[in-house]
C-alpha cells in the first residue's frame, strides 16, 4: 500500500513569535517498506514549550532544529506496516515522530532507548493514548522528577508553581499535595485558578493578570515559599525570590515568558536571595531521568486509578496545516492543559435520509 506524508518544515529561524514563512508544509510519497523498517501512522502530535527554542540555533541542551528538517516533536501513534518482528501491526507508540502524518522507523533502532529514533509501545487499554503525552509522558515526568528529585519537598512545605493549570503544573501542584505540601499556584485567568482550586485541590491559586502577586503570595503563604517550580521566569520569578524561606529550592523548568523576546532575556534581578537564605535554584530536563520513566509511570498510573491524581485537561486541534496556530495557543495564554494537535481532519459521517 502506497503512502502520502505530509509534513511540516522548518524554514527559517524566527525573530519573536513564530511566523507563517518560518515553517513550510509539504507532502512525499512513503518508500515501501525494507526489511527491518516500521511505519507509524501519527494519531495526536504534542504541542510543547520546549519546541520554541529548538527552532533558535545556538547551543542547549538539544541541537536545533536544522533548516528544512521536519519540526521536532514527540506524538503518538499506530503501527501500520512492519518488517520488524518486535512491532506489531495496530502497536501504539510514542516517541519523537516529528509534526507529520506519517514516519518510518528502522526497527533496531527504535527499541534503543539511547537512540532518537526510539519508540515506547503503550497499551490504551490502561489509559488515553493522549495520557501517554501528558501525565504518563514528558509534562508528567517532567512534574515527577523535577519536584520530588530537584524540588524534594516535605510535608508541611509550601510549594508554589507557575503555569499552573498546564500540562506540567497541575501535575506538580498535585504530586505536591500527595505529599503533604500546602500548595500555591499562579495561573493568567480566572477559569484556571478554579480549576487549579476546585478541581485539582490547590490550598489557593492566585490570577498574575488581574492581582497583586507579591501581595497575594504573602497572603497566600504566610510561612514563606520552601519550593518553587518555575515555569514562567521573568518577573514573577522575581517576585517569589524575595519570599523565600531558608534552605528554599527554585527549580527552573521553564520560562515561557521569555521565550519569544526579541531583547535580551530578562534574568532574576533577586538572586541575592539565594545568597541570603542558602538557597538552590537548578535547571531540570526530563530526559536526565529516562532510565527511571518506567518507575514513575508505574506509580503515576496507580495515582490515576486511584483517583488521587487528576490528569490535565486535553485540548485537541486537527489538521496539520494546523500546526503553527495550535503552536502559538502555548504563548498567548489561552492554552489549558495539555495541547495536542491530531494531523488528519475527522471525516463527519452524515446519516442517510
Amino acid at each position: 500500500m502506497s503512502y502520502s506524508n505530509t509534513r511540516v518544515l522548518l524554514a527559517s529561524r524566527p525573530v519573536g513569535l513564530p511566523k507563517p514563512e518560518n515553517l513550510t508544509i509539504d507532502t512525499v510519497e512513503i518508500p515501501s517498506l525494507t526489511a527491518g523498517q516500521v511505519l507509524i501512522k501519527t494519531s495526536l502530535i504534542s504541542l510543547d514549550p520546549a519546541m520554541r527554542g529548538w527552532m533558535n540555533e545556538g547551543k542547549s541542551y538539544a541541537p536545533p532544529i536544522g533548516i528544512g528538517e521536519v519540526f521536532r516533536a514527540l506524538a503518538a501513534g499506530q503501527v501500520v506496516e512492519s518488517q520488524h518482528p518486535a512491532f506489531a501491526v495496530g502497536d501504539y507508540v510514542t516517541g519523537v515522530l516529528g509534526a507529520q502524518q506519517y514516519v518510518l522507523r528502522e526497527g533496531d533502532a527504535a527499541q534503543d532507548p539511547a537512540n532518537p529514533g526510539y519508540l515506547l509501545k503503550v497499551d490504551t487499554s490502561l489509559a488515553p493514548l493522549e495520557t501517554y503525552l501528558a501525565t504518563l509522558g514528558m509534562p508528567g515526568m517532567t512534574a515527577y522528577f523535577g519536584l520530588l528529585d530537584t524540588g524534594q519537598p516535605q510535608p508541611g512545605n509550601t510549594v508554589v508553581v507557575s503555569g499552573a493549570a498546564g500540562a506540567v503544573g497541575s501535575v506538580v501542584g498535585q504530586i505536591a499535595k500527595l505529599k503533604g505540601c500546602r500548595v500555591v499556584g499562579l495561573a493568567g485567568d480566572q477559569a484556571k485558578v478554579d480549576y487549579c482550586v476546585n478541581e485539582l485541590g490547590f490550598d489557593a491559586c492566585i490570577n498574575y493578570k488581574t492581582e497583586d502577586v507579591a501581595a497575594a503570595l504573602h497572603a497566600a503563604c504566610p510561612a514563606g515559599i520552601d519550593v518553587y517550580f518555575d515555569n514562567v521566569g521573568g518577573e514573577i520569578l522575581d517576585i517569589v525570590l524575595l519570599q523565600i524561606n531558608l534552605k528554599a529550592r527554585i527549580v527552573i523548568c521553564g520560562a515561557i515568558s521569555q521565550y519569544n523576546n526579541t531583547t535580551p532575556v530578562k534574568g532574576p534581578a533577586n538572586y541575592f536571595t539565594l545568597l541570603v537564605n542558602r538557597a538552590r535554584m537548578e535547571g531540570i530536563l526530563v530526559g536526565d531521568n529516562a532510565a527511571h520513566f518506567g518507575e514513575a509511570a508505574l506509580e503515576m498510573a496507580g495515582w490515576l486509578r486511584d483517583g488521587k491524581l487528576t490528569a490535565p485537561k486535553v485540548h485537541t486541534e486537527h489538521g496539520i496545516e494546523n500546526f503553527l496556530p495550535t503552536l502559538l495557543k502555548l504563548f498567548s495564554g489561552e492554552n489549558f492543559g495539555k495541547l495536542v494537535l491530531a494531523p488528519y481532519v475527522p471525516v463527519l459521517k452524515v446519516k442517510p435520509a
